[in-house]
């Protein structure tokens, strides 16, 4: 039991260290990975789309 209690005792001592990002840093991040995301979406779809008529013209 004695356990237990020190680490209930030692968890909530390291949650009071931890920083929580803030409301705008958190939609910050959000719209950092999303734009980044659309960015290499559109990027390997492009790749995609080159080789694929690369191969059909030689296919051809």
């Amino acid at each position: 039991m004695e356990k237990l209690i020190t680490y209930f005792k030692l968890s909530k001592t390291e949650l009071r260290k931890v920083i929580f990002p803030l409301k705008e840093q958190v939609r910050n991040a959000y719209i950092t990975v999303f734009v980044v995301v659309t960015v290499v979406s559109l990027f390997l779809t492009l790749v995609d789309w080159i080789m694929s008529s690369v191969i059909s013209l030689i296919i051809k």
